[in-house]
């Protein structure tokens, strides 16, 4: 394992050093939890320097660097954060991106979460998409079901799958959604193509566009026979831009109008607010177990007290991305979920008294950060 360069765990490292010592940690293979400790509390001294209403944030809670052992020690932010204040250790003028939520909760406040560099976040996604997804192939030929990066330049999904054809498709690889809707023919005609050639495929892209295609074929009568390691991947849920399917029967109409099998068909879980993403090994189980690389980590909390939850129950989940390096590595999603052996299953969004709990840590962060 590489190290870090060497200092006090509460002194703030310099931003090119930290970025550096990111990715060195991500091109290895794997680490220890002293070592994603160290990482990660060199990274909250950086944070808390640097970030003030963070700083205020963690004033607040009376966590200090110098209290900061492990990575459950760091007091994490509300997802909803990112769309109440600057969350951003270097100045935005002087970031390369950001990164906004597609605001189907409030259309008119969106979460925006800024990248000094996409350095990092482009080392998180290729070194874990070429593990989970590509899966030793070096190229496929990709359809991807989502705007270009080029239409949509703060999607941090469309950057993600601009990225997976740029640096794992094949020349034949292209784009069947735009803005204005999904190009069934011109997919249809791609497929067609893969199936003559006998080449493995891949389908990618958000799973509301998956539902539009699923729903034009299954009009027209069509469905495929896709070459023998073909694969699918789907990124997150509906958006509220399609019909919404139970799981189990969005993932065999997958299966049976492109003739990939389940096995095949992988989900990604990931969002605006990391620069991590995770995925599964297949559908044929549901749920199925997310899990992600060395670099992040995930537990379950009782909102109302911020409390981990006993193993085998259900709680908010928790995520520590330490590729997060420039906002806030520990987050408090909306999401439900059980830790299990490998991973964690996820289970939809809060609701009831986790939402209740939820919003009580979003007016906490808030009465304390904007101090």
């Amino acid at each position: 394992m590489r190290a870090a360069a060497q200092r006090s765990p509460s002194q703030p490292a310099a931003d090119g050093e930290l970025v550096e010592a990111l990715l060195g940690f991500i091109a290895e293979d794997g680490c220890s939890e002293d070592e994603f400790d160290a990482l990660a509390v060199q990274i909250f001294a950086h944070q808390f320097a640097r970030c003030e209403p963070y700083q205020r944030f963690c004033r607040g809670r009376g966590v200090l660097p110098r209290k900061v052992r492990r990575w459950q020690d760091i007091p994490p932010v509300p997802i909803s954060a990112f769309k109440e204040v600057t969350l951003s250790c270097a100045p935005t003028a002087l970031c390369e991106r950001v990164f906004m939520t597609s605001g189907t909760t409030r259309a008119e406040i969106k979460g925006r979460h800024w990248h000094p560099t996409l350095a990092v976040y482009d080392a998180s996604m290729t070194r874990n998409f070429d593990a989970r997804f590509m899966r030793g192939d070096a190229r496929l030929s990709m359809a991807i079901l989502f705007p270009d990066e080029a239409a949509l330049p703060n999607s941090s999904l469309a950057h993600y799958l601009s990225l997976a054809a740029a640096t794992f498709g094949s020349a034949e690889s292209g784009w069947y959604v735009d803005p204005t809707g999904i190009d069934a023919a011109g997919l249809r005609r791609a497929l067609d193509v893969a199936e003559r050639r006998g080449d493995p495929f891949a389908l990618l892209g958000a799973t509301s566009s998956f539902v539009h295609a699923l729903d034009a074929f299954m009009h027209d009568g069509v469905s495929f026979r896709l070459p023998a390691g073909s694969r699918i991947l789907d990124t997150g849920g509906y958006k509220r831009h399609s019909r919404e399917l139970a799981l189990e029967d969005f993932y065999a109409a997958l299966s049976r109008t492109f003739g990939v099998s389940r096995e095949q068909c992988i989900n990604m879980y990931g969002m605006t607010e990391l620069s991590t993403q995770f995925y599964d090994d297949g559908n044929a189980l549901l749920p199925s177990v997310k899990s992600g690389p060395h670099w992040i980590r995930s537990r379950t909390i009782d909102p109302l007290t911020g409390a981990d939850v006993r193993p085998g129950e259900r709680g908010v989940l928790v995520h520590c991305d330490l590729a997060n390096f420039n906002s806030a590595t520990s987050i408090v999603t909306e999401d439900v979920g059980i830790v299990v052996e490998g991973g964690f299953h996820l289970l939809g969004r809060v609701d009831g008294a986790e939402a209740k709990g939820c919003s009580l840590m979003v007016e906490e962060f808030l009465r304390t950060a904007r101090q």
